[in-house]
């Protein structure tokens, strides 16, 4: 008789581990059964923006792997629009809500996949179904925002609450539809995932293009008109608004397994080994935005909530699942985006970070050029190391510019990694020709520049 494997979720991690047990074990020895509470598996949560604005025309050009691919080439019984509600251990069985068909379905198991991903942080005040106020954590979502938008009578004025990559995200795309838009922040200054002197370069671009940034602002509470949004009342007033998003953040989503007794790590998250299984628990397995990770530079656990780790978590608990090796060696918190005409790239640490770990720094800031300077179309690029002292280690990164400027972060990745100094980075052989680089590209100069803050600072 096959066993099998229950999926709870539908998207990155756990299509991706269904997928790679399936590849190494047929039907006849494993059933794979994935349940998923929304309308869609497999899709790009970070393109939703990009939906939003109308810079990808078409919601499914969104979707990696449809549930009818999973069932015709993977041979995965995927169930759309179940709601796993309960998880029974001593059972082994998963309890699930057919929320368009109504009644519930008893699935039991062998091997459990818990991926149920991250919710988003949702306050008091954001609680009180007022229609026009939106979250954007999954496509469902990005679908309701978007006939919000396209229904009579249009919105003209939005509100952003919260500055993170969603909310600056999204605050550009509700420009590029020609609504009027503020973005109201409660730290000093939008984009907190890079330190302040980098975040002040975001918050400049995004005055540039006409969003209204109020940082240092607490919502207190909506107001309505006719059942509708009118309002984001502020410690500071009203704020206008016929659409609100909401980018607060999210948390991991551990309810289920919280009720199920699996084990909830220091960052929220449900703790697991480097090859996924979630110890103490036989059979069970968890990956995605609800499960905490290693942080490779602080030895910190963490929760970063990525779909590049969430791909990743997801294969490795498949590829042992259906028998091979496999292992997850954490994160070192590389994110990249676009925000106006500029892009932000980051790795490893900030200031607070590092000092919240206990290392001793030294931080430089270089202005650069992303193209030799004579170079029809060279663009400024700022870019932020941060080393420990003495030892001069690379402990993170920032770069913000307006072309070319994302992707260099990833060599600036690998050196982190690596456990690489900047003092060895000084000497990287990295390409060189006047369309791409200058003779000194903006890494080595930042390197340079930290290795002389650390000779100045007695190393």
């Amino acid at each position: 008789m096959a066993e099998r494997m229950v999926v709870i979720g539908g998207d990155a991690a756990g299509m991706a581990a269904a997928s790679q047990a399936r590849r190494r074990r047929d039907r006849a020895d494993l059933e794979i059964v994935a349940f998923e509470r929304g309308h869609f598996t497999s899709y790009s949560a970070c393109g939703i923006p990009y939906w939003i604005s109308g810079l990808v025309p078409e919601r499914d050009q969104l979707v990696a792997r449809d549930p009818a691919t999973f069932r015709e080439k993977f041979d995965i019984d995927v169930r759309l629009r179940h709601e796993v509600t309960a998880i029974d251990l001593d059972r082994r069985e998963v309890l699930a809500r057919d929320l368009d068909g109504g009644g519930e379905v008893r699935a039991g198991f062998d091997t459990l996949v818990y991926a149920t991903g991250a919710v988003p942080l949702q306050p008091d005040w954001a609680r009180g179904g007022i229609d026009g106020v939106f979250g954007v954590q999954t496509l469902d979502d990005g679908t309701a925002l978007r006939q919000w938008l396209e229904r009579d009578p249009r919105p003209r004025h939005a509100v952003v609450v919260g500055g993170g990559y969603i909310g600056v995200e999204m605050a550009e795309a509700l420009i590029q539809r020609g609504l009027t838009v503020d973005l109201v922040e409660q730290a000093d200054q939008p984009m907190s995932t890079v330190d302040p002197d980098m975040a002040e370069l975001v918050a400049d671009a995004m005055r540039g293009i006409g969003i209204g940034i109020r940082t240092g602002r607490t919502v207190t509470g909506l107001t309505e008109r006719d059942g509708r949004i009118a309002a984001v009342v502020t410690d500071e007033g009203p704020v206008p608004a016929d659409v609100v998003v909401l980018g607060l953040g999210v948390r991991p989503n551990t309810a289920l397994a919280e009720a199920a007794g699996l084990p909830i790590g220091p960052s929220g998250g449900i703790r697991c080994d480097r090859r996924m299984r979630v110890p103490g628990v036989p059979g069970v397995w968890a990956a995605g935005d609800c499960v905490e990770t290693l942080h490779r530079v602080s030895g910190m656990p963490v929760h970063i909530p990525l779909g590049t780790h969430a791909n990743k978590q997801g294969r490795v608990a498949g590829i042992n699942i259906g028998g091979g090796y496999a292992t997850f060696p954490g994160v070192i918190g590389t994110a990249v985006t676009k925000v106006c005409d500029l892009e932000v790239g980051r790795t490893g640490l900030r200031e607070r970070d590092a000092g919240a770990a206990g290392f001793e720094f030294v931080s430089v800031l270089t202005e650069s050029t992303n193209r030799a300077g004579y170079y029809p179309g060279a663009q400024p690029m700022t870019v932020k190391l941060i080393a420990e002292r003495p030892s001069g280690r690379l402990l993170g990164a920032q770069i913000v510019g307006r072309s070319e400027a994302a992707k260099r972060i990833d060599t600036l990745a690998v050196a982190l990694w690596n456990g690489m100094t900047v003092d060895e980075m000084t000497a990287l052989d990295l390409g060189y020709a006047p369309p791409y680089a200058p003779v000194w590209d903006p890494v080595l100069i930042a390197a340079r520049k930290a290795v002389d803050a650390l000779a100045a600072a007695g190393r």
